[in-house]
């Protein structure tokens, strides 16, 4: 069983920057892609970012310039760098991994609060 422990949320002022990390229980070379998520109080959970096993990703057009994923192999880990956060950035992040195919399995992480002040 594949296990994602999310760290490096925490409270921050707009404008400030946070480094959101997930480190995955095996090699993440078995997952087809691996990201980010968010939710909001009141509101939806909402994809953040992607990246792809070849290594492309996708942004939401609310964090584009601002949020990048990337992943280290060598440490099974995805992060999130966060700059430029927003008050509307505040919510729980969850990591996000995800086996395509016939056995698809959707891996989640329990989550990480961002918090941005004003």
């Amino acid at each position: 069983q594949v296990q994602l422990v999310e760290s490096g949320g925490g409270l921050v002022q707009a404008g400030g920057s946070l480094r959101l990390s997930c480190a995955a229980s095996g090699s993440i070379f078995s997952f087809d892609y691996m990201g980010w998520y968010r939710q909001a109080p009141g509101k939806e959970r909402e994809l953040v970012a992607r990246i792809f096993k070849g290594g492309s990703t996708i942004h939401i057009d609310s964090v584009k310039g601002r949020f990048t994923v990337s992943t280290d192999n060598a440490k099974n880990t995805v992060y999130l760098q966060m700059s430029s956060l927003k008050p509307e950035d505040t919510a729980v992040y969850y990591c996000n991994a995800v086996i395509g195919g016939k056995n698809a399995m959707n891996y989640w992480g329990k989550g990480t609060l961002v918090t941005v002040s004003s």
